[in-house]
């Protein structure tokens, strides 16, 4: 049964914790084209993302990232790299929004996802084969959750969004 937009927003969780599965093919397009379904800055999709399946390469872009080793354990390791000559300014925030396009239909379609901003730019794309004129912005684990983490405390309305003028209160 598909699960509405605003259930999947409020589900999603930061998952470092994974079943060791593969993610089916399937599943991996519903995800990409997700994201290929973001919108971009003047529709450029100045993107392109790399899935990681093979285990050793997971291990190393894991190591990339941190040392944040329990990334491997997940079936996929999605990089979102930003084309800078196809959108200089938008590119950070069009990949962001194509990220979290998909990161949702994963949380949709029952996988745990983590953002990975922490990450040796360098190491990754080389790892990645990266061309030089692109940009790695941000990655995410992609799997079975061996674990259901909690809501994490949020700031109350008052404290995020204002009325007409910064400040003044949302009623």
């Amino acid at each position: 049964m598909a699960k509405d937009a605003i259930s999947v927003i409020m589900e999603r969780r930061s998952v470092r914790k994974y079943v060791d599965k593969p993610v089916p093919d399937e599943d991996l397009k519903t995800i990409l084209e997700a994201g290929r379904q973001a919108p971009s800055a003047a529709n450029r999709q100045p993107w392109h993302f790399v899935v990681v399946r093979d285990p050793e390469r997971r291990k190393q872009v894991a190591e990339a990232c941190s040392n944040q080793t329990w990334m491997a354990d997940a079936g996929v390791i999605i990089a979102g790299i930003g084309k800078p000559a196809v959108s200089e300014k938008w590119y950070p925030v069009d990949v962001g929004i194509a990220m979290q396009n998909m990161i949702l239909a994963a949380t949709a379609l029952g996988y745990g996802t983590c953002w990975i901003g922490a990450f040796d730019e360098q190491k990754v794309a080389q790892l990645l084969g990266v061309p030089d004129d692109c940009k790695v912005v941000a990655l995410t684990p992609v799997g079975a959750p061996a674990e259901q983490p909690a809501a994490r405390p949020r700031q109350s309305l008052s404290e995020f969004a204002s009325a007409e003028r910064y400040g003044d209160e949302f009623a």
